[in-house]
């Protein structure tokens, strides 16, 4: 099996985003093609021809019961050993795809290799934020100056202070153990699912160079669950998974008091 062959985008569609066509338009426009597949359990009308129009096959599901269960479904669509979760709103630059397998091509035990990303608000990109920079200071603490890294503790101290890795940039190995996300969570399944990958055997591999862009908009399901405050009881949870209970609500505290900053710019 060559290259061109080993990787497939998948992307799970939830009701009518204005930013779908856009995000398809990026997958069929990379230098290095993949196969595209579109899941979801609220198709629209319009959404076949849009399929039709870039090339992807389209996989309608049910029943519609969250986004473990939407994303669980777009992988088992893959029929390569390699996927990436393409969200339905974001851009991948033209290049993702082919410097994603070539570095999967350098490092054959990588389980998970992630790129560097930006944020996308109202058209223009940012490429720091507070946020961005916390989680790009994690990323190289995880790191420390390497590419890749295999040891179980090191890819656990990646994710102790937060979930530094950019879920809409990872692309992940479906050939074996494939990994599931937790059906009962709304957010957090991204940090959850890699916490249990670090525990596996295999690299961690990070592009540090920007690759794709991630939409921030007050219609998107982080943006309304961080309202709701399902990031914060999320990220409690997870911080107690990793730390005693004092420092747990301690870092969970400074995440929501970052939240309400971030919001209000």
């Amino acid at each position: 099996m060559t290259l061109r062959n080993q990787h497939t985008f998948v992307v799970p569609a939830y009701r009518q985003s204005p930013h779908l066509r856009d995000c398809l338009a990026s997958l069929r426009g990379q230098t290095f093609p993949s196969p595209i597949v579109i899941s979801t359990s609220t198709p629209f009308p319009g959404l076949e021809a849009l399929a039709m129009e870039y090339g992807a096959g389209l996989a309608i599901h049910s029943p519609n019961v969250g986004i473990g269960h939407d994303w669980n479904h777009a992988l088992s669509q893959a029929q390569t050993d390699w996927a990436t979760i393409a969200h339905q709103d974001d851009i991948y630059l033209p290049t993702f795809a082919e410097k994603t397998l070539a570095a999967v091509s350098k490092h054959p035990d990588a389980r998970l290799v992630m790129t560097g990303y930006g944020e996308l608000v109202g058209g223009q990109v940012r490429s720091l934020t507070p946020m961005l920079f916390i989680k790009h200071l994690l990323l190289e603490l995880g790191f420390l100056g390497r590419s890749s890294i295999a040891a179980t503790k090191a890819k656990r101290r990646l994710l102790r202070f937060g979930c530094a890795i950019p879920c809409p940039s990872v692309t992940l190995r479906l050939s074996s153990e494939p990994l599931r996300f937790r059906e009962d969570l709304k957010l957090n399944l991204d940090w959850d699912a890699w916490l249990r990958l670090a525990g596996r055997e295999g690299e961690f591999v990070w592009i540090r160079e920007t690759l794709m862009l991630h939409r921030i908009h007050t219609g998107s399901e982080t943006s309304n669950g961080i309202r709701a405050g399902v990031r914060s009881r999320e990220d409690l949870m997870m911080f107690r998974a990793l730390w005693a209970r004092p420092i747990a609500h301690l870092l969970a505290r400074i995440y929501a008091l970052s939240y309400e900053r971030e919001s209000k710019q």
